[in-house]
């Protein structure tokens, strides 16, 4: 006992070892997390990968409209193991949004927004904001059919903002339409805000071990804490081993499924297809952009339905952390999850009637649950909860 004691103060004795140990080995967890818990690793996983895979890819890759296709070609044909490279690129993005979703969706459940973790939770979303944007940015560069008026579609929303929109616009295209400057600028951010990320990561984490993790009982007292490792280590280890076996199935077996058949198509300025549409993990928020009929106010509700979850923290009004002990807030949280899909399927369909209706119910549903719900529940809960005293 007394060498170990002896071992433990040598240790600590090293400030990076000490970091290590006291942020890492015996962070104090609590007992009961269960696999929820993981996505927030997985997510970090997900970045590295993302930013190593990017980097093999940049030596093969030409930043030129007369090039860019050719040189993803070339990357797939010609590089050694380049397919693999793209594949895992492409399709990592796509790992990353949805272990990034159910890490906010078991935020939203578990009640992670709220005091004294609101720092925190807004630091999320600024990683989710920059991980949209680098996203975006990173589809445009294959210069595909999708990847050329995708950007068009996009970059030209941002001239319905008034007196700056034009000038934003004219800067980011580098001319007076999306040409080479435009995909050399494109590329540059898309290689640097990756490492931003990884800062803002950081300060994420940080804030996390300032005032520990959640756990599903929502309670900050009374529940047994463990050393991370080996316990949770091993945990998260086999969580993430069973997501890379998902993501190499997609990978291996499906690497084109999740994108679109267009991009596979060099870009013409002259001929427009027949349906332009954002990836996948954007659709919701696409269909939020096609549900309001005016320029300006389509943009003001896109952005806002990210900006939205900025507020949570300070809207909310429940004496109770976990959606588990909700009832009432249980419903509508499962709703929500149901009116999100149902944006992501709008937002894939063409632009008609019955869709657009649809799409604007389940936009002011999203709203109204932000806005309205989480505050009027929590007051009614309250209520209930006095009452019943």
């Amino acid at each position: 006992m007394a060498s170990f004691i002896s071992k433990t103060l040598r240790w600590n004795k090293n400030y990076l070892l000490a970091f290590v140990d006291n942020h890492i080995i015996h962070y104090p967890t609590p007992i009961n997390l269960s696999y929820a818990w993981s996505f927030g690793i997985t997510s970090a996983v997900c970045l590295i990968i993302q930013i190593l895979s990017g980097i093999f890819l940049a030596m093969h890759y030409t930043p030129h409209i007369d090039l860019a296709f050719s040189s993803v070609e070339h990357i797939m044909r010609d590089v050694n193991n380049g397919w693999l490279l793209r594949y895992i690129h492409a399709n990592g993005a796509s790992m990353f949004f949805i272990a990034v979703y159910l890490h906010i969706f078991r935020g939203l459940y578990y009640g992670s927004y709220m005091h004294p973790r609101q720092l925190l939770w807004c630091s999320g979303v600024i990683i989710f904001l920059l991980l949209m944007g680098t996203a975006f940015i990173g589809y445009v560069l294959p210069w595909g059919q999708m990847s050329f008026w995708g950007a068009t579609v996009i970059t030209s929303l941002v001239t319905a903002v008034p007196i700056i929109g034009q000038p934003i616009v004219d800067w980011l295209w580098g001319g007076f339409t999306i040409n080479n400057a435009t995909l050399n600028r494109f590329f540059s951010l898309h290689f640097f805000i990756p490492f931003v990320i990884a800062g803002v990561s950081l300060l994420h984490i940080a804030l996390l071990h300032k005032d520990g993790s959640t756990n599903p009982l929502g309670v900050e007292s009374g529940v047994d804490k463990i050393p991370f490792y080996p316990y949770f280590f091993v945990k998260d280890l086999f969580a993430l081993t069973c997501f890379l076996f998902f993501f190499g199935f997609f990978v291996f077996y499906f690497p084109n499924v999740l994108g679109h058949p267009d991009n596979y198509i060099p870009a013409d300025p002259m001929q427009t297809p027949a349906h332009i549409v954002p990836e996948w993990y954007f659709l919701p928020f696409y269909a939020v952009l096609r549900s309001i009929p005016d320029k300006l106010g389509g943009v003001a509700a896109m952005v806002g339905a990210i900006l939205i979850l900025l507020v949570i923290p300070f809207t909310n009004t429940s004496e109770i952390r976990s959606t588990t002990f909700r009832p009432i807030f249980k419903i509508f949280y499962w709703l929500f999850i149901a009116d999100f899909l149902i944006l992501g399927w709008v937002g894939q369909k063409p632009v008609k009637d019955i869709y657009i209706l649809v799409g604007q119910i389940a936009t002011c549903y999203y709203f109204l649950f932000f806005t309205i719900l989480i505050p009027f529940i929590g007051i009614l809960e309250t209520k209930l909860i006095h009452l019943k005293k």
